[in-house]
Parts: structure tokens; sequence; C-alpha cells
């Protein structure tokens, strides 16, 4: 049994414990906001004990702001330690606040935390504020979560767009290697390529190709380049697209020189300012990756970007983001869900049509050239080379293919039928149509439509 004094002692703690707590929980969101701006913006001694005066709070909903603080300041390891208290669970630095917070989209912001953010940015750049000031990065003028929005560490425009760019013959071609990557197209008989090697300095080109306006959105950190018709219903021009310096979960985000909205790159659909909830969704056209020697020997007409585009950049063979495409590793924070089959940097070629979505492993045509499948109740056909990175997808109808002599034919049930970046061509003059899609790493592909996606294996081979 307590002695009479300890029980005092006891209650005399308990009593200041609760009176600091209800202090603490008194605080105004004039406070919160003052005490979260010293936290990011004020002197270290200042914003160490503003910092103490939000963790004695303890509500979640300023974890976002120690987030951003996370970043950009140095405090010792004062805001790990409060945000793994609020959290209720260890959180070792910005990367693993950056995973706790897309894990719990429940935990809204103090009202003071958008303000800040875009103080943030407003720093680093002011043109960010074209895509995200004023009413803009409102919760409700957004689909997707100002929390995970990220500086991507090159201001607006830091990654140049190609704009209709230089392009030359294939025998002015002379700086690309026969193993050099390139996106193919062809649209209406007009034939182009474009080396991985420079695309991945500019992410982006915007183009007419065969009479149809184009953009070429390439998202190196999820190694996804998805060609997009540009000219919409209800614009009288067609957009064009560059690179706002924004990420969303490993995912540029781009943005339309016209309105500024803000678009995923993944999606083709925008996300912020007036296009937002427009209904516009722009249709994917298809694109080959394959190495230079394969489109040229399949394509000698074809024409070739140029590396004079204006820009001072080493176009060398293998130099672009070399360290990133080599490591398992991703370099932005962004939860990765099942490894089992495929692993996160993994490439997959991936098809959104028909009502559904589906991926195919890169790897599987390793193993084969050809895979008959089905998507969405419709029969397809895939010819790759995992070598080259190199998918190609077709309508079959009820026909299953096999493998014949020749790079550009695949064998049928009535002969041989011939592969083209828009068809498959039968012996007697029949036309299988190309389906538009695109390769990405896995976890891109799974983190937007893992879902709703599915996964060719082995053994959901029908074949």
């Amino acid at each position: 049994m307590k002695s009479p004094a300890s029980v005092f002692v006891f209650l005399a703690l308990f009593a200041s414990t609760v009176t600091s707590q209800a202090i603490a929980a008194d605080l105004s969101d004039r406070q919160v906001s003052t005490y979260s701006e010293t936290i990011l913006f004020g002197v270290p001694q200042e914003a160490e004990a503003a910092l103490d005066k939000l963790v004695e709070r303890g509500e979640p909903d300023i974890i976002p702001t120690l987030v951003l603080a996370s970043r950009y300041r140095s405090l010792g390891g004062d805001i790990t330690a409060a945000m793994s208290k609020l959290a209720g669970q260890p959180i070792g630095g910005w990367k693993d606040a950056m995973l706790w917070q897309e894990a719990h989209p429940e935990v809204v912001p103090h009202d003071s935390y958008r303000d800040l953010k875009l103080e943030v940015f407003r720093r680093i750049d002011p043109n960010f504020m074209q895509f995200l000031g004023g009413e803009r990065a409102q919760r409700n003028n957004l689909d997707i979560r100002l929390e995970e929005i990220t500086w991507g560490g090159v201001p607006v425009d830091g990654i140049p767009s190609l704009d209709d760019p230089k392009l030359i013959s294939v025998s002015q071609a002379t700086y690309l290697l026969d193993d050099d990557l390139v996106f193919g197209v062809e649209i209406n008989g007009d034939v182009r390529a474009y080396p991985l090697r420079i695309m991945g300095w500019h992410e982006m080109f915007n183009e007419t190709i065969g009479g149809v306006p184009v953009a070429l959105a390439y998202c190196t950190l999820c190694g996804a380049g998805i060609l997009f018709e540009t000219g919409v219903e209800g614009r009288d021009t067609p957009l064009i697209f560059g690179s706002s310096g924004f990420l969303y979960r490993s995912n540029k985000l781009m943005f339309d020189r016209q309105t500024n909205s803000l678009w995923n790159q993944f999606t083709g659909e925008p996300v912020s300012g007036p296009l937002r909830q427009s209904g516009l969704k722009l249709k994917i056209r298809p694109v080959t990756i394959t190495s230079w020697a394969n489109w040229m020997a399949n394509h000698p007409e074809t024409k070739v970007l140029s590396v004079e585009t204006g820009h001072r950049r080493d176009y060398g063979s293998g130099v672009v983001y070399n360290d990133y495409f080599t490591s398992p590793e991703l370099m932005f924070p962004t939860i990765v869900r099942d490894e089992t089959t495929v692993r996160r940097k993994d490439y997959v070629f991936g098809i959104r049509d028909f009502g559904a979505a589906k991926a195919w492993p890169v790897e599987a045509f390793n193993k084969r050239r050809i895979i008959n499948d089905s998507i969405g109740g419709r029969n397809i056909v895939l010819i790759g080379d995992a070598l080259t990175r190199t998918v190609r997808a077709f309508e079959r109808d009820d026909q299953v293919f096999t493998e014949t002599s020749g790079e550009a034919a695949i064998k049928g049930p009535d002969g041989d039928w011939t592969m083209t970046e828009d068809a498959l061509i039968g012996p007697d003059g029949a036309r299988l149509a190309r389906i538009a899609g695109h390769v990405s790493y896995w976890f891109a592909w799974d983190g937007y439509l893992g879902i709703d996606s599915e996964l060719y294996t082995d053994k959901t081979d029908p074949t």
C-alpha cells in the first residue's frame, strides 16, 4: 500500500500531466500554424521548441507537415522522433515517412499545411505556383493528395520537352549503335525513331506524325514511355505538354501549356487545374521499344531524332540515368505491393483496353516469342523479345498463332502472317488490328492499376 505522501505525489504528477495535455490540446489553429511555420522556416532552437509543443498536442494531423520538414530541415533526429511518436510506430526518415503517409490517407493535414507546402515549393521555384497556386491546391480541387505531390529535384521545364525536334535520315544517324534502344512509331506511313539515350534527358516530345498530333511522355523513374494523342474533343488546337518538376508516387506529373493543368503521366488524365474533371483522357497510341538495328532493318525509310536538340546534354550511349536503370532500388519512395512473381523494377508490358487491364512480364518472352492470350474477353496475340524490351499486341479472333522463320512473320492456321506496326496481315490480305500498350516497371503498373489488373504467368497461360 502506498503511503499518503506517495499518493499525494502521484496525484500531483497526474494532475500536472492532465493539465499539460489539456493545455497542449487547447492550442488554437493559429498557434498550430505558427509552430508549424517555425519548424519549417525558423532558427533551429525555436524550431525544436515548436516541435515539442506540437508533439505534446498529440494530433496526427501535423504529421504531413513533419514529413515535409524531414526532407528540407536538419534538426537532428528530433523530426523523425516526433513523427514516430505521433504515428505510433518507428519512422526512420523522409522516405519512410512518405511511405507511411501514402499508407494512411485517412490522416487529413492541419489547415495550415497547404500554405506551408506551397511556400516551400515557391521558394524552390516560383513557377510552381502556376500549377498549385490560388485555389488549385485546395483538397477538393485535386484528384490526388497534395501530401503525395513531391519535388523531383528540377524546376519547371528543368527537363525540357522536345517540340517538333529536328529529324535526320538513317544515313545521317551515325551516332547510334546497333543495340541502342529506340521508341519506334509509325502513323499513316510516317515512320519515326526516338532513341532512349536522348529521350531520357527530355522525357517528352510534342510532334505531329502522319497528320496526328501526339506526345510521347517518358517517365524514366517508372520506365514507361507512353504515346498519347493530343488532339482532344472540344479544343481547336492540340495540347502541348511539358514536365512540371513534380512527382506523384515516383511518377512524373506532366502539364499542358495551354491551361497549366497537371496530368498523371501514367493514366493520361488531368488531376488539377481547369481541365480536372473535364472527362478528358488521352488516347494511347501504339509505340514500340526495340533496338536501332531491328527498327532500321524493318523500317529503312525511318526518320530519326537528331542530337542537335538545342540543348547541351551528354547523349552518349548508356549515360542518362544509368545508375538508376541498373539498380534494383527506387529513387523516390512509393509503396511496392506484391513482388512474389515480378520484382519492383522488372519490366512488364501492359494493356488497358476492352474494359480491363493486364500486364505481361517482359521476361516471359525469353521462353517464347509468341503468347496467345486474352483480355476483357477479347482474344489477343503478343509478339515479344525480352532482350530488346520489344512487345507488340494484336487482336487474333479465334486463331492461335505459332512461331515461324523471320522476325516479321508468325504462323496462323492458314499460313504465315506478316507483322506491321498497325496490323497483322494474313496470306489472303485479312487484317488483325494492333492494340496499344506500353512497357513500364512493375511497381508503377501495380501501384496505379494493380487492384484492377491481371498479371500473366505461365500458370494462367491459356495455351
